[in-house]
């Protein structure tokens, strides 16, 4: 009896509840090109949020490894309150949060924030595409979140695009049926139909179809590079900002069709499967545990000459990417020296054993860029030199690429504010830029400056959604800073504005090009350490 006087009791509450739930919301309703759509209307904030709207049909069946196709028109109204499913993945990185209703191939939803009301138009557009090394990843993730920076005049999307092996796998019997002969980049064409979307719909929201600025972190911002790159996205972006990552070699350089094609026939044959007929036969479950137990991580960009008719080097060079404002940037420790010594101590003599190892035609040239006479000094060139060659290099390159190639204004940073320490103890860093497990986490020496991925939320406007970090007034003043420059970047195609710092864009004949610091006390300087990228350029084959 008690029991069911309980649940009496909560079913004549739930009214009450729901407003509760809802106290400063309301529904709206959007027209878009295929039919009328259902978010809130937050009273609090005056930002209107839509999430989980469809940017194209769902990849599924016979759709498995296609261009992303045009959705059908609805009848009714479509309700796009929730975030959708998430893309197919595994746990790469733990610390990666999630606020998606779980995991799908049908994946294909996009997520709007917009301050406009009923007379409002012409708003700013930024486009973010969130990081995960194309293998993991999701729109949703708190870090990303679009109200705070909608709150300054931009309607914001965030979008989900395939991974791993839904959305890279390249192979012949693929290319043969893809009336562009080509097959893999199945996730960047996501992003490229995103756009598309974004060209026909923003305007509902009362954005401006011609004042789109593209941005991301590490993958997303390798998609940013691509995206640039590619004769798909001409005329859909006219801004680009890039946060640790080009798609340029070593950081994950898109290879030869040829190749690409060679690689998804070997897979298919380590797995036992005789053709693409019989993959797409199967289920969603057999493909993750068949892709997982291969220990592949993902499959490379393609050089397709589609999405991308040759690599990103070759494309600027001659002067064929996106002509617009670029910024980008890097953060100050990427990565921890200890993925350049492998295991030995951060002495001179393993530093210049290691680096003979690895540079034996040229280590004389790499210890002179690199200062090693200390254990300090040896920390900090392993770090460096560990960064460079995962990910730093390959930023630098696209911004000098740019610069070089275009009249069009570049503006290069180093994130550099050490983080504080989590709230729980029992937490440790990951590399993704959240938190997993202390046990589960390798022991780490002395953070030297800021690692990988740290900066999102703060270049977002986003450290109250992030609640593992004890946040203290300088990292509030960091956040404020980088958002702002961000945030002008988007409205203006400079980050210059108000009272922040001058930040000077870079001249293409700059042998010591003018970068931006971002910390507790950002400022202006000239790079001292271009003899580094310079040598990188010769070692990667990409000058």
């Amino acid at each position: 009896m008690r029991k069911r006087w309980t649940l009496l009791c909560l079913v004549a509450l739930a009214p009450t509840l729901l407003v509760a739930q809802n106290k400063n919301g309301f529904a709206v309703q959007t027209k878009i090109d295929n039919g009328i759509i259902e978010g809130n209307y937050d009273t609090k904030t005056g930002i209107q949020k839509y999430f989980g709207v469809p940017f194209a049909k769902p990849p599924l069946n016979e759709l498995r490894w296609k261009a992303p196709q045009p959705l059908d028109n609805w009848n009714g109204v479509k309700s796009t309150k929730e975030f959708g499913p998430r893309p197919m993945q595994a746990i790469v990185f733990g610390d990666m949060n999630s606020r998606s209703n779980g995991l799908s191939e049908d994946c294909l939803y996009l997520n709007v924030w917009t301050p406009a009301n009923r007379n409002t138009k012409d708003l700013p557009v930024l486009v973010y595409f969130y990081g995960g090394g194309n293998v993991a990843g999701d729109a949703s993730e708190p870090r990303y979140d679009g109200e705070n920076m909608s709150k300054e005049g931009i309607v914001v999307v965030t979008c989900n695009y395939r991974l791993n092996i839904f959305g890279y796998l390249a192979h012949p019997e693929l290319s043969a049926e893809a009336p562009y002969k080509a097959s893999g980049n199945y996730g960047a064409l996501d992003q490229v139909a995103a756009l598309k979307w974004v060209q026909k719909n923003i305007h509902a929201f009362g954005g401006n179809p011609s004042k789109v600025t593209i941005a991301g972190e590490s993958a997303g911002s390798i998609g940013v590079s691509t995206q640039m790159a590619s004769p798909l996205a001409k005329g859909l972006i006219n801004g680009a900002i890039g946060e640790s990552g080009a798609a340029i070699p070593p950081t994950m350089g898109p290879v030869t069709l040829a190749d690409a094609e060679k690689n998804g026939a070997e897979f298919l044959e380590k797995a036992g499967i005789k053709n693409i007929n019989e993959l797409r036969s199967l289920s969603t479950k057999d493909i993750y545990e068949i892709y997982n137990e291969s220990k592949r991580f993902g499959f490379p960009l393609v050089i397709d000459g589609y999405f991308l008719p040759k690599s990103l080097t070759e494309t600027f060079k001659a002067e064929e990417q996106a002509q617009v404002p670029l910024l980008a940037g890097w953060n100050s420790a990427e990565i921890t020296g200890m993925a350049y010594m492998q295991g030995q101590p951060y002495t001179t003599a393993a530093f210049i054993e290691k680096t003979k190892q690895t540079y034996p035609e040229a280590y004389e040239e790499v210890l002179k860029l690199y200062p090693h006479a200390t254990e300090a000094e040896v920390a900090r060139s392993a770090t460096d030199l560990a960064a460079d060659r995962f990910i730093v290099y390959s930023t630098w390159k696209w911004i000098d690429l740019h610069k070089n190639h275009s009249n069009q204004p570049v503006y290069r940073y180093l994130y550099s504010k050490l983080r504080p320490p989590l709230v729980n103890k029992d937490l440790a860093t990951g590399l993704a830029g959240g938190t997993v497990k202390a046990d589960k986490a390798p022991a780490v020496p002395k953070a030297l400056g800021a690692p990988h991925a740290c900066e999102i939320e703060y270049a977002m406007g986003n450290l109250d959604r992030i609640e593992e970090f004890a946040w203290t007034e300088d990292d509030h003043k960091v956040s404020k800073t980088m958002f702002s420059y961000f945030a002008n970047f988007i409205k203006t195609g400079t980050p210059n504005g108000g009272d922040l710092p001058k930040w000077p864009a870079i001249e293409a004949t700059d042998s010591t090009p003018s970068y931006m610091i971002i910390d507790t006390k950002s400022k202006a300087a000239e790079s001292t350490v271009e003899a580094r990228y310079h040598f990188h350029d010769k070692a990667f084959g990409n000058n």
